[in-house]
């Protein structure tokens, strides 16, 4: 019980510091496990070995987030993704419902490269003018935006399934591709979703505002769409002539991706290893463009290494495994086999309470360990917390990006979480019963 008493304990502290923003998360999940083992009576020789097996663990996903978002940074900065992006707005035509729906579309094409902050930054000034001149409610595109971004975020170089894998030890590209189906679903929910609050937000336009005529619309919209093209012209960064050059070999990357056939980390490091003499072949622009996104893989590398450093102390210690089974005899026998579809249920809510990091890596593998004791896959579990979690990433005052977002938007966080809070747990709950349905996620 002292064993238990002292990882609940480390795992709290951790949580507390976490969600205060005291410390990073790195400065968590280094300090406080290796005090809670040198008090549990371990050596420093001992808590050394348990560092070395858990940072061996995530050593392949640090690598794969470290390539995948320097191959994405440099694959926006050719203006990969401007021309859909602009088109998409040019397609909407100021029509409200058509809008919503489109919005959905230029944010899931913005959060391919998996970075909350990089999607605000493309998608906001860009829709931000159609939004204020068809009077549009701004709190309607901070929802589809960050609705259609959290699905996104299932792909395996953005951060929960990179914790996820990091945390079960096991490839993130394999845990991927059974979300695949949910993320479509996901998608064609969201746009679902946006077609309906398209139509109660023209309504209540008319109501209030009266009709913005199709002419004054496509004008305004032409107008955008010029600024947008004369700031990028200006930019010496974007390679429109090699844009067809780069989206195939983007989609080259992602085909090797889902295939498999070698590890994610490799991928990437092979496609930006082409992206960078190919668009930019002075050495030094590439640097350029490497010292300008690596401060943002290498700390998302760090907390993933420091999280191999924190599992391999709690597993090694054996603290996990002995709150699980002491609260295996705690918890009701009825309520227990179904665990992780309850945390799953409430993994929205969740979100205002925990930081990313604490829901993954420290209320994750407790729930997966007892879990296990009633025999269900920690598969299951990930996915169930996972997909009950996620669509609530950009409703959370934890994230970052969100509050860049408000920022760009003029927007408060308290109006925001009370417009989305209730439509984004709804869809993560309709998700997690597709996910059982489907047999993602086992019963």
């Amino acid at each position: 019980m002292s064993l238990s008493i002292i990882g609940f304990l480390t795992i709290l502290i951790i949580v507390v510091l976490l969600i205060s923003n005291k410390v990073t998360p790195i400065v968590a999940m280094v300090l406080v496990p290796l005090i809670g083992a040198l008090i549990a009576g371990f050596g420093f020789s001992e808590i050394g070995d348990f560092f070395t097996e858990g940072a061996l663990t995530v050593i392949e996903v640090a690598i794969m987030f470290i390539f995948a978002i320097l191959f994405f940074g440099v694959m926006q900065d050719a203006g990969l993704f401007d021309p859909l992006i602009q088109n998409m707005i040019r397609l909407t035509r100021g029509n409200v419902i058509t809008v919503s729906i489109g919005t959905v579309f230029v944010a899931a094409i913005a959060h391919l490269d998996g970075s909350g902050a990089s999607t605000f930054l493309i998608t906001i000034p860009a829709l931000l003018p159609l939004y204020k001149h068809l009077k549009m409610n701004p709190y309607l595109l901070l929802l589809l935006i960050g609705g259609s971004a959290s699905i996104m975020n299932m792909v395996p170089w953005a951060g929960p399934l990179g914790r996820t894998a990091s945390v079960l030890n096991m490839d993130v590209t394999e845990l991927w591709r059974p979300l695949i189906p949910i993320q479509i679903s996901g998608l064609v929910l969201m746009i679902a979703l946006a077609a309906f609050l398209g139509v109660m937000e023209k309504r209540r336009i008319s109501k209030h505002y009266g009709l913005v005529s199709a002419k004054e619309s496509a004008a305004a919209i032409e107008r955008i769409n010029g600024d947008s093209s004369s700031a990028k012209d200006e930019e010496s960064l974007t390679r429109p002539k090699l844009l067809w050059v780069n989206a195939i070999l983007f989609l080259a990357v992602i085909g090797v991706l889902v295939w498999g056939i070698i590890p994610a980390g490799f991928a990437f490091m092979i496609g930006l290893s082409i992206a960078l003499p190919l668009n930019y072949p002075n050495m030094k622009q590439q640097s350029e463009r490497i010292r300008s996104h690596a401060p943002g893989a290498l700390m998302m590398a760090t907390i993933i290494l420091a999280a191999g450093s924190f599992l391999g102390i709690l597993t090694g210690t054996g603290m996990l495994n002995s709150i699980a089974e002491d609260l295996v005899t705690i918890i009701p026998a009825f309520i227990a086999p179904y665990l992780h579809l309850i945390i799953g249920f409430f993994g929205v809510p969740f979100d205002l309470l925990l930081s990313t990091d604490a829901y993954y890596f420290a209320l994750l593998p407790v729930v997966d360990q007892i879990a296990t004791g009633f025999g269900i896959e920690s598969l299951s579990t990930a996915y169930s917390m996972v997909i009950g979690n996620i669509v609530g990433t950009f409703v959370s005052p934890f994230s970052p990006a969100l509050w860049l977002a408000l920022g760009l938007a003029g927007l408060e966080m308290g109006k925001h979480i009370r417009y989305s809070l209730l439509w984004m747990w709804g869809l993560s709950i309709v998700l997690l019963i597709i996910a059982v349905l489907i047999g993602v996620i086992a019963v």
